[in-house]
Protein backbone atom coordinates (compact mmCIF):
# COMPACT_ATOMS: atom_id res chain seq x y z
CA UNK A 1 0.00 0.00 0.00
CA UNK A 2 1.42 3.62 -0.66
CA UNK A 3 1.06 6.86 1.00
CA UNK A 4 -0.58 9.62 -1.22
CA UNK A 5 2.67 11.30 -0.09
CA UNK A 6 4.90 8.73 -1.45
CA UNK A 7 2.76 9.43 -4.40
CA UNK A 8 3.57 12.97 -4.68
CA UNK A 9 7.28 12.57 -3.98
CA UNK A 10 7.40 9.77 -6.91
CA UNK A 11 5.70 12.09 -9.63
CA UNK A 12 7.50 15.56 -8.57
CA UNK A 13 10.85 13.16 -8.60
CA UNK A 14 9.69 11.64 -12.18
CA UNK A 15 8.53 15.49 -14.04
CA UNK A 16 9.07 19.00 -13.57
CA UNK A 17 6.14 20.24 -11.35
CA UNK A 18 4.78 23.64 -10.34
CA UNK A 19 2.43 22.11 -7.74
CA UNK A 20 0.94 18.84 -6.66
CA UNK A 21 -1.75 17.99 -4.47
CA UNK A 22 -2.78 13.59 -3.89
CA UNK A 23 -5.30 13.13 -1.57
CA UNK A 24 -6.35 9.28 0.03
CA UNK A 25 -6.67 7.05 2.45
CA UNK A 26 -7.19 3.72 1.59
CA UNK A 27 -3.63 3.08 0.46
CA UNK A 28 -4.70 2.20 -3.40
CA UNK A 29 -7.31 4.61 -4.98
CA UNK A 30 -5.86 7.96 -4.88
CA UNK A 31 -7.39 11.91 -6.40
CA UNK A 32 -5.02 14.88 -7.39
CA UNK A 33 -4.04 17.39 -9.03
CA UNK A 34 -0.99 18.16 -10.80
CA UNK A 35 0.42 21.37 -12.42
CA UNK A 36 3.20 21.37 -14.91
CA UNK A 37 4.53 23.32 -18.21
CA UNK A 38 5.23 20.24 -19.67
CA UNK A 39 1.68 20.04 -20.09
CA UNK A 40 1.56 22.54 -22.16
CA UNK A 41 -0.04 22.23 -25.73
CA UNK A 42 -1.04 18.39 -24.87
CA UNK A 43 -4.20 16.93 -24.91
CA UNK A 44 -5.37 15.70 -21.38
CA UNK A 45 -5.05 12.22 -21.97
CA UNK A 46 -1.05 12.54 -23.09
CA UNK A 47 -1.20 14.78 -19.83
CA UNK A 48 -2.34 11.97 -17.64
CA UNK A 49 -0.46 9.47 -19.63
CA UNK A 50 2.41 11.99 -18.52
CA UNK A 51 2.06 11.57 -14.63
CA UNK A 52 1.34 7.84 -14.92
CA UNK A 53 4.75 7.62 -16.23
CA UNK A 54 6.27 8.74 -13.57
CA UNK A 55 4.84 5.57 -11.59
CA UNK A 56 5.50 3.44 -14.10
CA UNK A 57 3.97 -0.42 -12.64
CA UNK A 58 2.65 0.84 -9.92
CA UNK A 59 -0.37 1.75 -11.87
CA UNK A 60 -2.58 -0.48 -11.53
CA UNK A 61 -1.24 -2.85 -9.78
CA UNK A 62 -0.33 -1.43 -5.94
CA UNK A 63 -2.03 1.60 -6.70
CA UNK A 64 -5.33 0.30 -8.38
CA UNK A 65 -6.60 3.88 -9.33
CA UNK A 66 -5.05 7.65 -9.91
CA UNK A 67 -8.02 10.47 -10.44
CA UNK A 68 -6.39 13.56 -11.89
CA UNK A 69 -6.59 16.94 -12.70
CA UNK A 70 -3.56 18.41 -14.34
CA UNK A 71 -3.50 21.94 -15.55
CA UNK A 72 -0.64 24.20 -17.30
CA UNK A 73 0.86 26.85 -15.14
CA UNK A 74 -1.37 29.49 -16.81
CA UNK A 75 -4.40 27.12 -17.06
CA UNK A 76 -3.84 26.46 -12.86
CA UNK A 77 -3.75 30.65 -12.54
CA UNK A 78 -6.72 30.74 -13.84
CA UNK A 79 -8.55 27.91 -11.95
CA UNK A 80 -6.70 28.08 -8.39
CA UNK A 81 -8.52 31.76 -7.56
CA UNK A 82 -11.29 30.26 -7.52
CA UNK A 83 -10.41 27.85 -5.28
CA UNK A 84 -9.95 27.05 -1.05
CA UNK A 85 -6.04 25.39 -1.38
Amino acid sequence: MFSAEEIKRLIEAGMPCDYVNIQGDDGVHFTGIVVSATFEGLPRVRQHQAVYATLGKLMGNEIHALQLQTYTPAKWAEVSKDLDL
